[in-house]
């Protein structure tokens, strides 16, 4: 059984795990909230069911249905759990994850917790004492007890096998036509991109801004806005709430810019793509920067903090990479020596060491 649901974050690695597992011949059930429909992609091949769970909002009545939420989601996740009988259930994180991770050690099943990013995140860091063990993505997370440290297993992030397919497809030539992919998720927080990457495009020299091409993904709400941007900048923008053809996208740019969440630097690592991160500066762990430090201090990325994100300076750093090919080529080096492309199987690995050991 896996606990996944949120963000992409959570969900791609718990996808790209279940499709190894199914082909070692598990089966597998999925846990997750009302967004489950976002597993489509394993087409049919696992069992997708939902149970509630929440989030602490702020507010007294947020609270409280939050509460009743997440007691809800446990008793449901309860059931399940006597009606499948898993031999291990995985949790990913986040609050979706929770309900069945928290039901599961309840009531005496074996569990085992992947942890994405450079901080243990809250649900995982209540439910590490009693899991089999810790897979993390990365070396020295931050937030484990000492008691804990000995069952951490470094498995790294799984990405996709779409994803893992552009490693193999060479960094493209950049003395001509430069592609600039830039995401930022969803959200009304993203749109610093909107507004930072026009108005520094503007900046740029206009020989520089003729070889230009930007893939941007916006909310729907900003596109027209965002579009506008880029024509007074005078450069050709594909904008799109959401790039169905992510691998695609991240074969053929030069540069990507956009915020380090887990997922996204394990995939632009794997792709072996250089990069500009703004970190999400909402997280008072800080886990974004600390996701990212491992390959800016690899020369793989740059990290820009938000409050220094300023189209000045961000045409400053465009136009050192835009003339000096060798620069990027060396950038797109170390972010590929930095990629994990074996993380899923080093996970499904260790999976399969619980269950042989019958811990």
């Amino acid at each position: 059984m896996l606990a996944a649901g949120g963000t992409g974050g959570h969900l791609y690695p718990a996808e790209a795990l279940a499709e190894e597992l199914l082909g070692h011949g598990h089966k597998i059930v999925i846990v997750t909230d009302k967004r489950g429909a976002a597993f489509r992609g394993l087409g049919g091949t696992a069992e997708i069911l939902t149970v509630p769970a929440a989030t602490f909002k702020a507010g007294l009545v947020n609270k409280i249905k939050a509460v009743f939420d997440i007691l809800s989601g446990i008793l449901q996740a309860a059931r399940l759990l006597q009606r499948y009988k898993p031999a291990l259930v995985i949790g990913f994180g986040g609050y979706p994850s929770f309900p069945a991770m928290f039901a599961a050690q309840g009531t005496g099943f074996k569990t085992l917790i992947h942890e994405q990013n450079a901080v243990l995140g809250k649900a995982n860091l209540h439910l590490a004492d009693k899991a089999a063990a810790i897979a993390a993505a990365l070396q020295d997370t931050r937030g484990i007890k000492d008691k804990n440290k000995g069952k951490v297993a470094v498995t790294g992030n799984p990405v996709r096998p779409a994803i893992r397919a552009v490693r193999d497809i060479p960094y493209p030539p950049a003395n001509g036509a430069f592609e600039i992919f830039i995401t930022g998720g969803s959200t009304a927080l993203t749109r610093v991109f909107n507004e930072t990457v026009p108005a520094a495009i503007k900046l740029l020299p206009a020989d520089l801004r003729a070889r230009l091409h930007v893939v941007h993904q916006c909310r729907a709400a900003e596109a027209a806005a965002t579009a506008a941007r880029y024509r007074d900048a005078g450069v050709t923008a594909e904008i799109k709430e959401f790039f169905n053809d992510m691998p695609e996208r991240l074969a053929a740019c030069h540069l990507f810019i956009g915020r380090s969440g887990a997922s996204t630097v394990a995939e632009i690592t794997v792709a072996g793509r250089p990069a500009i991160f703004v970190p999400y500066a909402g997280h008072a762990d800080r886990q974004q920067t600390y996701n990212a430090e491992p390959l800016a201090e690899k020369g793989g990325c740059l990290i820009i903090q938000q409050e220094d994100f300023t189209p000045q300076r961000l045409a400053g750093e465009l136009e050192k990479f835009m003339k000096d090919a060798a620069l990027l080529q060396k950038a797109a080096a170390a972010s590929k020596s930095c990629g994990q492309p074996d993380a899923v199987k080093n996970l499904a690995d260790l999976v399969e060491k619980i269950l042989e050991s019958g811990r």
